[in-house]
């Protein structure tokens, strides 16, 4: 066994029994859904019986995961650095677990748009957390202050607009697949 594979076994191994006390079970709940006795599943999680692929595969169904998810390595790429806008002010990072999804880090100094015209719509969801200032959020006929540390999820079907409210805020956004496509949209007919 070289010492990438002992790595990756010990992985496995501390993984198995996170996930186990994450879900709050004990040796014997576990073993009993993965059909295991309580010592083979001890033996398994303290590196004193061989990590077997059906055994695997059953503690990854036992514990709600699939086995790609159970036996994964870390990778490399950790750290992201943002995509930079400055036509827009804005920070983005993609998401590289889901790929659709994207984080935004903006600065807005105007209010919201006056007129309930200006409002957009698209399929989607947002999320956004206020890093500084306030914010004011526009969802259909209501009004939102979103202040300092506090966040905001709403679908984007709803008519919206976001900005700053009684001085500059500075927001991070996370925007699903169509939310993302629905904003580039935006940004397009905006543009012209």
């Amino acid at each position: 066994m070289t010492q990438e594979d002992g790595e990756l076994d010990s992985l496995v191994r501390k993984r198995i029994r996170a996930l186990r006390v994450a879900q709050g079970w004990s040796l014997e709940e576990l073993a009993g859904r993965a059909k295991l006795s309580q010592s083979s599943l001890s033996r398994i999680e303290n590196g004193r019986r061989r990590l077997a692929l059906d055994q695997l595969v059953t503690l990854a169904r036992a514990l709600d995961t699939s086995l790609d998810q159970l036996v994964e390595t870390a990778t490399d790429d950790v750290v992201s650095h943002p995509m930079i806008d400055t036509a827009h002010g804005l920070m983005r990072w993609p998401v590289r677990a889901d790929p659709g999804m994207t984080v935004v880090r903006q600065r807005m100094t105007s209010p919201p748009p006056d007129s309930p015209s200006r409002l957009r719509a698209h399929p989607g969801r947002e999320w956004l957390v206020v890093l500084s200032g306030t914010a004011l959020l526009l969802l259909g006929n209501r009004r939102f202050r979103v202040e300092t540390d506090q966040a905001a999820e709403f679908p984007t079907m709803l008519p919206h607009a976001i900005g700053a409210d009684g001085g500059p805020c500075e927001i991070l956004g996370i925007f699903d697949r169509d939310a993302r496509r629905g904003h580039r949209a935006d940004e397009g007919a905006t543009a012209k």
